[in-house]
């Protein structure tokens, strides 16, 4: 395998295993770029950057980076914060009026970087056009009425994200995210990086597809999720299919368009080096330029959620312990309690003995005597709603 690039002394082990991930496990075409202490100590790159196994990685190829494009869009809030223009515990409606519509009137800004804002998935899903126009994704996310109570738990915003992190931004500073990450980010640090991919720049960008998985064995790559993903995925209902499908159909990955819209969530396109110079950037110094204080720096390091996530682990399920009139929520207890349940499916009911394994999705355990959580009764009647 013909890889290009360089290591530093001491770290050729990972040159060899960047060529074993085509040897043995089936990769097409990647990159990859470590810093250490500001200095770069990692830049290889191999195999094909299209998929259809035609046009070679070059030194210059960038690749449409999905959510990854996320962690540089966090970055902008935090640079906000940094220089005073932007209060990560105020409600998210001091900024930005509208969004206080839904039950979201306590959200806070934090929430929007943290996935607790409670907005993962839109009623009505945009199409391209207008999950790009810059107006219909904002008017959307500020409309949709909140899925639980913001701050009070969290699920990824896989597409959301956009336009929650996008109209901040544009509120505080007047700019759109993808020009501030252009003139305060990428353009300082030099990196090859774009929300909103120029013209000029598209011929660098690799085309992406479905590939088929390996075969079989030890060491191969792993391209399908976990059946539990899965199964919610294929569940119109779930919040997982309604999270990543909230720009309906799916875009196209390759489109023009879709690489030129400001799509924070999920369209950033880049090469490996400009992600790893960017991140060496929020931890140090590198050429003379660093992005976080040392007090951001603990506030981006600082853990937010725990726990299942409402759209990414939709088999873990959330629970609801009813007793003295309290409400508590948190993940489902590892063990079913005793006593007769009712479950409901797409408008049916069925009342039976509680089944030996707990069926995902959200339920409720309700204590005869209403003496605790649910997670401490011993016996009692649960409820499954899917």
């Amino acid at each position: 395998m013909d890889v290009q690039g360089t290591v530093a002394a001491g770290f050729e082990p990972v040159r060899d295993a960047f060529v074993r991930n085509f040897e043995q496990r089936g990769e097409r075409g990647a990159a990859v770029a470590v810093y250490r202490d500001g200095r770069k100590v990692v830049d290889l790159w191999g195999g094909t950057r299209d998929v259809d196994g035609t046009d070679p990685w070059a030194v210059d190829t960038a690749q449409i980076v999905r959510s990854a494009t996320k962690g540089v869009a966090a970055a902008v809030p935090l640079l906000l914060h940094q220089r005073g223009q932007l209060d990560l515990d105020a409600p998210v409606g001091t900024y930005w009026p509208e969004f206080k519509a839904g039950g979201k009137e306590r959200a806070l800004v934090r929430h929007l970087l943290s996935h607790r804002a409670g907005v993962p998935v839109l009623d009505r899903p945009l199409t391209m056009a207008e999950a790009a126009d810059g107006e219909s994704g904002p008017l959307a996310v500020a409309a949709q009425q909140a899925v639980w109570e913001p701050g009070t738990d969290h699920g990824y915003h896989a597409q959301t994200y956009s336009w929650l992190l996008g109209e901040l931004v544009r509120r505080v500073t007047g700019r759109s995210i993808g020009r501030l990450v252009a003139e305060e980010i990428a353009g300082p640090l030099g990196l090859d990086f774009w929300i909103g991919l120029p013209p000029e720049e598209a011929h660098r960008a690799g085309r992406v597809g479905p590939v088929e998985e390996p075969a079989g064995g030890a060491g191969q790559l792993r391209l399908r999720p976990k059946r539990s993903v899965s199964d919610a995925y294929r569940d119109p209902e779930s919040l997982t299919r309604r999270a990543f499908g909230a720009i309906d159909p799916l875009p196209d990955e390759n489109d023009p368009a879709y690489r030129a819209a400001e799509l924070p969530a999920s369209a950033g396109i880049s090469t490996a080096r400009a992600l790893a110079r960017f991140y060496a950037a929020t931890i140090g110094e590198v050429d003379g330029h660093r992005l976080f204080a040392p007090a951001t720096l603990t506030l981006a390091r600082t853990e937010e959620s725990a726990g299942p996530d409402r759209v990414l682990l939709p088999a873990a399920g959330r629970w609801a312990g009813q007793g003295a009139r309290q409400v508590r929520d948190g993940p489902a207890p590892a063990k079913r309690p005793a006593g007769r349940w009712v479950a409901k499916r797409r408008g049916h009911f069925a009342v039976g003995p509680a089944p030996a394994r707990r069926p995902p999705g959200r339920w409720s355990v309700r204590s005869r005597l209403g003496r605790g959580p649910a997670s401490s009764a011993a016996a009692g009647r649960w409820v499954l709603g899917t």
